[in-house]
């Protein structure tokens, strides 16, 4: 499968891209639950190293109801970007309805320890409509 990303921010020189895609071998709408998963790349433009120390998900499913995920670094790692690299990572979302939406914030420290507020872009999760997918109406 081949990914593009289809979603971008941009703050102070790092820029965060994300692919998503919805996985129905994952997933069992007759159960109520969907699974999304999520590529994401990171990339330092910027003209300082910095370590990603922090994440911040705000995830919104099809009813409205936000949850708050905070935690340290991505998938277990707090990865150090010098300038020109990026650091690429796959996680996924389970929802209780077809349709939701990401974003958030990554904290990074810089070289002198100060942190920084990185975003990362709104994206929307979406079932494909099928006869086993579509919300009840």
């Amino acid at each position: 499968m081949k990914e593009f990303f289809q979603h971008a921010a941009t703050t102070d020189g790092v820029t965060v891209r994300v692919a998503v895609n919805y996985l129905p071998e994952q997933s069992h709408p007759e159960a109520g639950k969907w699974f999304w998963v999520y590529h994401i790349r990171i990339e330092n433009a910027s003209h300082e190293a910095m370590r990603l120390r922090t994440r911040h998900w705000r995830i919104t499913d099809g009813r409205g109801m936000v949850n708050h995920v905070d935690g340290e670094g991505v998938v277990g790692e707090q990865p150090l970007l010098t300038p020109g690299q990026s650091h690429d990572y796959v996680s996924g979302c389970p929802l209780t309805t077809p349709f939701g939406s990401m974003e958030g914030f990554y904290t990074f420290e810089r070289a002198d320890g100060s942190p920084t507020e990185v975003r990362i872009p709104f994206f929307p999760l979406a079932a494909p409509e099928t006869a086993e997918g579509r919300t009840p109406r």
